[in-house]
């Protein structure tokens, strides 16, 4: 293996453990995450894909990063803090 290969691999391994866990719901499960926090905080943004305009949702629960794509708006409960942004990175 190259050196640059082995740069490459550890550069990599680094900005997992830099993002921590992220894991991909369903735009249904992550209503369920957001009814079990007091005062969820929402990040999201609304990209585009080729075919169809996509919003992407972010929050953190127990630790756990929790991420979904949806088509249409997803209804927060009263009383979530949400953070627009341009566009939310996921690795």
């Amino acid at each position: 293996m190259s050196a640059g290969a082995v740069a490459a691999m550890a550069a990599i391994a680094q900005a997992i453990r830099a993002s921590g866990v992220l894991v991909r719901v369903s735009p249904e499960d992550f209503q369920k995450i957001l009814l079990k926090v007091e005062q969820p905080l929402v990040i999201q943004t609304a990209g585009t894909s080729f075919f169809s305009p996509k919003k992407q949702y972010l929050t953190s629960y127990k630790g756990f990063a929790f991420s979904t794509k949806s088509a249409t708006e997803i209804v927060l409960p009263p009383g979530t803090e949400t953070i627009v942004a341009k566009k939310i990175w996921v690795p």
